[in-house]
Order: C-alpha cells, then sequence, then structure tokens
C-alpha cells in the first residue's frame, strides 16, 4: 500500500474529509531519528496530521507546521509538512523506553504529556504567518488537532491517527483521517459520522486488517455517498541543503562568525530533520566571512 492522501466530499455537500496512508514515511522517519516505539507512534501521528492539514492549503510555497509540547517525557514533537503533504519532522527525546497502557498498547499520551499546548503556524506566504495554539486535551494528538479546528477555526472536526509498531520496532500500518463539517450540516449528519468513527474503531488495526485508505474513508463515511476530488502520494521529504545551510551561516553575521571561525576553525552543523551532517573547514568559513 503506498503513500497517499485522498479527498473527498459527501454528494450532500456538508462533510469534506482527507484519508492518509503513511507506513512509509513513518518508518523513514523511524530510521532517519532512530526512534523507539513511542516516539514512532507520536511522530508519526503528528506528521500524518500535518501532511493532511498542509495538503489541504493548496497554496504553492504554503507550508503548516504542528508543534506539541506536552510537558512528557518526549518533549517538543514537531512536524512540517509543504503544501503537497509531504513532511518532515522530529521528536526531542526518540529513545524514550516503552510506556504501554495495556500490553501491545502504546501510551502516547503520557510519553507527550497533557500539561502543555499544540501550537500550528500556517505560513501562507504573507508578511506574517498564521499562528494557532490551544491547551492539550490529552496528548493523543487526534484528539488534539481535533480540538485545534473547533476552537481556533470553528470546524467541527473528527480526527483519528495510528500507528502500528510491530514487535521488531518496525512500522507495520500508519494512516489517519480528517472529516470537518460544511456549513449547514445537521445535527443528522453528526449522528451518522460518530456512529462510523465508533463502528471502525483503531485506524491502524483497520490498516492492518486489509483496508486501504479509500476503504478506510468509505468505512467510516458509509451512511454517506462520496465523491473522491483527489488522490496523490506524499512522502518524508527535507528540504535542507548545503545552500541552506550556509545562508544559515550567514546570517549569524560577521561578528559571530568571525568568533566561530576563532574558537573552533570549522563547523559541522546537523538537519534536525534527517540528521544530514554538513561539515566546514576553516578555509569554508573564510571564503563564505569574505563574501558577506
Amino acid at each position: 500500500m503506498r503513500d497517499e492522501i485522498i479527498r473527498a466530499i459527501t454528494t450532500d455537500g456538508y462533510v469534506k474529509a482527507s484519508v492518509i496512508t503513511g507506513r512509509d514515511l513513518v518508518e523513514r522517519a523511524r530510521n532517519i531519528h532512530t526512534l523507539l516505539p513511542v516516539a514512532t507512534a507520536a511522530l508519526g501521528r503528528t506528521l500524518m496530521a500535518a501532511s493532511m492539514m498542509g495538503d489541504a492549503l493548496k497554496i504553492d510555497g504554503s507550508s503548516v507546521t504542528l508543534q506539541i509540547k506536552g510537558g512528557g517525557p518526549l518533549g517538543t514533537v514537531l512536524a512540517v509538512s509543504d503544501d503537497c503533504g509531504n513532511v518532515r519532522g522530529y521528536v526531542q527525546n526518540p529513545h524514550v523506553e516503552l510506556m504501554e497502557k495495556a500490553p501491545g498498547k502504546l501510551d502516547v499520551g503520557r510519553a507527550v504529556g497533557e500539561n502543555g499546548s499544540l501550537t500550528v503556524i500556517k505560513d501562507l506566504g504573507m508578511k506574517e504567518p498564521y499562528i494557532g495554539t490551544i491547551d492539550l486535551l490529552s496528548g493523543e494528538i487526534a484528539d488534539d488537532v481535533a480540538a485545534y479546528f473547533v476552537e481556533s477555526e470553528q470546524i467541527p472536526t473528527a480526527c483519528a491517527l495510528g500507528v502500528l509498531v510491530g514487535t521488531d520496532q518496525s512500522v507495520t500500518a500508519a494512516g489517519g483521517y480528517l472529516i470537518q463539517l460544511l456549513p449547514g450540516a445537521s445535527e443528522d449528519i453528526i449522528t451518522k459520522i460518530e456512529a462510523g468513527v465508533a463502528r471502525v474503531g483503531s485506524v491502524s488495526r483497520a490498516l492492518e486488517g486489509g483496508l486501504d485508505g479509500e476503504g478506510l474513508l468509505r468505512a467510516v463515511l458509509s451512511d454517506f455517498e462520496l465523491e473522491i476530488l483527489e488522490t496523490h502520494p506524499v512522502e518524508y521529504r527535507c528540504y535542507c541543503s548545503r545552500d541552506r545551510v550556509t545562508r544559515a551561516l550567514i546570517s549569524m553575521g560577521r561578528e559571530e562568525l568571525a568568533d566561530l571561525i576563532a574558537e573552533q576553525g570549522k563547523a559541522e552543523l546537523t538537519c534536525q530533520f534527517c540528521d544530514k551532517v554538513y561539515r566546514y573547514t576553516r578555509e569554508d568559513l573564510e571564503e563564505i566571512l569574505a563574501g558577506m
């Protein structure tokens, strides 16, 4: 099953929905950051939520950043999506030991913590980005994303996110959905959505059981006629480059860069999203300084 986002709308025009399958992108994040299972689940959920939110912008060059600070042992969990749903991210403490609610059930909420905030930053290419922050509800991420839409954007939303980690710590299934009400939706429509969410249950288990993304969406919204609007692949994608890192060094300013050369004589900078290391010799740094 490939990683992809599917966007749909009900034919009555009252419900829009996105679904993501993301096993490969979450597995890539696990490998890059050497994540242990509870960190894999937390970052994976955050990456997929950001992916669906970024994809929904449909503005060239725009991006969405989700930053979760819950006070738990994982520390900050952060994910950034471009306008096509391609994502990158990290978790501050990737090697938190196994935390379970029950055997085989990871306790993401406790690992993330619930005494903190979810911040959403939407960069739409304007002078200032839109920033919305809410207090965390549970740290389980899907609940908090749904609460963000209700509190900050006044959009009633159902969100489910799941990452299933195998006994070898690899990702065996990952996916999620966002279902949102459009103006004019009745209480009956809300009741049908709630029933569908309860009927399908765990996203990761549904995917492991053989459903693909469209099948998952149709199962949750089985009481509605669906029109599929778009289907396209997504991936874990980092945009770092030596040019970008060089610009970051330039942004330090002449004095600070000169101090770096005098004190260390070299620089090694690691991308927080893909862990690639960029190395600069004294000659490299002096050349950058001369060009400033």
